[in-house]
């Protein structure tokens, strides 16, 4: 065991804690402030000084968290070595048995491994230390403790400290509460420190943050500026109970800390934050009010699309926000545009100023249209994030903002490969083209994969297109592959005279359960689309498919050939496109049968788009197999297009479409009419249909697969499988 000597004659041990990313500032911090012995540690920086250090630390630290004087350290591989390293500290020598006190304990990779457990040992040890010294034991508080003991056990060595700080370094006292979001004031100290804000502040630029939600990075800018010390807005700090505490000397530095502050918040330049929520801005102008700060910093409640609009104060300073990045605050795809936003106003209001932005999706940087210049990495909580560098100059303008839906912005130049896809686009357009214009096709696969470089299918959707991105193998380098599929997006509006905004992107891989029948995003934009003489919805953004599957077009075909006079089922009903069709061609009644309640109602509107309604026309929510078990009703027309694989939480085990489709088709087939057909189709490309066991189980069929294979999807004729089963 080893008790760290913390005595008056010899300079003090400390350890102050700072989020992963802040040692190296806080490390630079501590030897401004006169520490020795700065080393860095991950978590944290240790150093040695004296009392004034500690006081230093807590007025004038804007990186660290806990202030921590270690007081024991040693292996503890059980309980029983915990317990006796812990009663060896002589605790009354540090705090009365009156104060009260807590334990906080943080286990890593220990044989000792529950964090509740570990701290229990150390309190018995400290009561029991106090009441072998005093007679008397202290009173627990996990609350609002006078004192903390914290506990840091890894691999099986304890370091015992006492928490100087009482609350974290980084509270300081300004701040009510936060916004959604809000940073804490050190990664927000830190994020001005590493874009240049103190230099900038010195020659007298100007700050401004256009997202500032509750204030923090306008606060912490001030704060800086001013030389104001953190620490002097606190309402107190541990070591004042101390049995060390010199008050004459913490009075004297305090005293040195508002002379400061008075003097240095006299130069504050202009700091501005805009926010469009009423309720954040006037969060935040509360905090500032809080701070003694509300004649120095400015707060407007001002929408994102009116910041290019505003003039901004000069000389021209320091740009520095912290916008949503699709973690907790909306989905990536949803803040994208404000990004775009973010960059097109800037540019408009904040030419020649330096931009920073804290982003947890670094992808979504290239969205504000300036090229970054560096980047720090930093945890926001546990959530890696990086710090984006830009200044906002024409020179740094690589692209001009991108407005269309899918974020990605157009190249300047097309590679070789990207004229080689461009080429196959056009002669693709010219086949296809004149094939769909004689069959008044509106909508058909364009391209898929021609090339292995450009791994997408191009489909349009009358004056729409979709663009599915194949999933890219592991060792393909994911900046090319972006590269390519921006190729892509920029020759489309080109090549088929559609606006960007028409285009869609998704990406397609391979999916599980519900996953490709699951929302994407939240449009709620639909296109109407004709097939056959009949009107249809698709949705381009919102769901993986769209609503209508193009290669089954000959299979609807089939299915309303077959139609007339019959009582139509359709399981796995989907949108209800080939429904549609069979009432088209005459069926006497039809039956959707679907688990989804959202498909079912899109699969209604369709048919009533097309003017079909009323009882001969059912809709069913149900699994589809244990709808079939309980069914009495028969057919003379079942399609059956069945997912690969789905495992609902509304259905009961999970299907597989090649171990059950035997099942599945024997089921259906069960409610076949007199002289009734069954049409079942599958997208899984392995398959194999089990002929031997239908064959057994009555049923006979025919292979229909090269007869529904449409012309645009003959380059790959293992898009789908189709079946025309029959009882014998």
């Amino acid at each position: 065991m080893d008790v760290v000597k913390q005595g008056p004659g010899a300079g003090l041990e400390l350890f102050v804690s700072a989020p992963r990313g802040l040692e190296p500032l806080l490390a630079e911090e501590l030897t401004a402030l006169a520490a020795e012995a700065v080393r860095l540690a991950r978590g944290g920086v240790h150093c040695r000084g004296d009392l004034a250090l500690v006081y230093r630390i807590g007025l004038w630290s804007r990186f660290g968290g806990r202030l921590l004087l270690p007081l024991c350290q040693g292996a503890a591989g059980d309980a029983d070595q915990l317990y006796a390293l812990a009663r060896q500290v002589d605790w009354s020598a540090h705090f009365p048995v009156s104060a009260t006190f807590a334990v906080d304990s943080h286990v890593q990779q220990s044989q000792l491994r529950h964090s509740q457990f570990v701290a229990l040992k150390v309190k018995d040890a400290v009561v029991d230390s106090f009441r072998a010294a005093t007679g008397q034991r202290p009173d627990v508080d996990s609350r609002t403790p006078c004192w903390r003991v914290n506990v840091h056990l890894y691999r099986d060595q304890l370091t015992l400290s006492l928490d100087l700080s009482g609350e974290s370094l980084h509270r300081r006292g300004y701040r009510c509460e936060g916004g959604m979001a809000p940073l804490k004031e050190h990664l927000a100290a830190a994020l001005l420190a590493r874009a240049g804000w103190p230099a900038i502040a010195a020659r007298g630029g100007a700050f401004v943050d256009p997202l500032c939600g509750s204030g923090t990075l306008v606060l912490e800018a001030a704060l800086m500026a001013g030389d104001g010390a953190p620490g002097l807005l606190r309402s107190g700090f541990a070591f004042e109970h101390w049995c060390r505490h010199d008050p004459v000397l913490w009075q004297q530095l305090r005293t040195e800390a508002r002379r400061r502050w008075q003097l240095g918040m006299a130069q504050v330049p202009a700091l501005l934050g805009f926010d469009q929520n009423a309720n954040a801005v006037a969060l935040a102008r509360v905090n500032a009010e809080r701070a003694g700060l509300s004649e120095q910093v400015c707060f407007e409640s001002l929408p994102l699309d009116q910041l290019g609009c505003r003039s901004l104060p000069q000389p021209a300073g320091l740009v520095l926000t912290n916008p949503p990045y699709g973690q907790r605050l909306g989905t990536v795809e949803q803040v994208a545009g404000l990004y775009r936003q973010l960059g097109v106003q800037l540019r408009q209001a904040a030419q020649g100023w330096k931009l920073a932005v804290l982003t947890g999706a670094p992808e979504l940087g290239p969205q504000l249209g300036l090229r970054a210049l560096r980047k720090h990495h930093f945890f926001n909580g546990a959530l890696p994030c990086q710090l984006l560098h830009f200044v906002i100059e024409p020179q740094y303008y690589f692209r001009e903002p991108v407005e269309a839906s899918h974020g990605l912005a157009p190249v300047e130049q097309l590679s070789d490969g990207g004229q080689m896809f461009a080429n196959r686009l056009r002669k693709n357009l010219r086949h296809l083209g004149r094939w769909a214009r004689r069959r008044q096709i509106s909508c058909y696969r364009l391209y898929d994969a021609d090339l292995p470089d450009y791994a997408v299918a191009i489909d349009l959707y009358g004056e729409q297109v979709q663009v599915q991105e194949y999933q890219a193998p592991p060792e393909c380098d994911p900046r090319l592959a972006r590269r390519r599929l921006r190729e892509v997006v920029t020759l489309l509006p080109e090549v088929l005279g559609v606006s960007a905004d028409a285009v869609h992107v998704k990406v397609r891989q391979r999916q599980r359960g519900q996953a490709q029948y699951q929302r994407q995003d939240d449009s709620g934009r639909f296109f109407i689309v004709e097939e056959g003489g009949l009107k249809f919805e698709v949705n381009l953004q919102d769901y993986l498919d769209t609503g209508l599957f193009l290669d089954h077009r000959q299979t609807r075909e089939l299915i309303r050939d077959k139609a007339a006079g019959r009582d139509m089922l359709n399981l796995f009903a989907y949108t209800g496109s080939a429904t549609v069709y069979a009432a088209a061609g005459g069926a006497r009644s039809t039956t959707s049968v679907d688990l989804s309640a959202t498909y079912l109602r899109w699969a209604r509107r369709n048919l009533q788009r097309n003017g079909f309604d009323g009882p001969t026309h059912r809709f069913i929510q149900a699994d589809c197999l244990a709808w079939l078990a309980e069914e009495q009703g028969c057919y003379g027309l079942i399609f059956v297009d069945p997912p690969t694989f789905s495992n609902s939480k509304r259905m009961e085990g999970v299907f597989d479409v090649q171990r059950d489709h035997v099942e599945l088709l024997t089921a259906a087939a069960a409610r076949l009419a007199v002289a009734g057909e069954l049409i079942f189709s599958t997208n899984l490309r392995r398959f194999r249909l089990d002929t031997a066991a239908l064959t057994d189980a009555g049923l006979a069929w025919e292979d229909l697969g090269a007869a529904t294979l449409p012309e645009d999807f003959r380059r790959n004729p293992r898009i789908h499988s189709c079946w025309r089963l029959w009882r014998v």
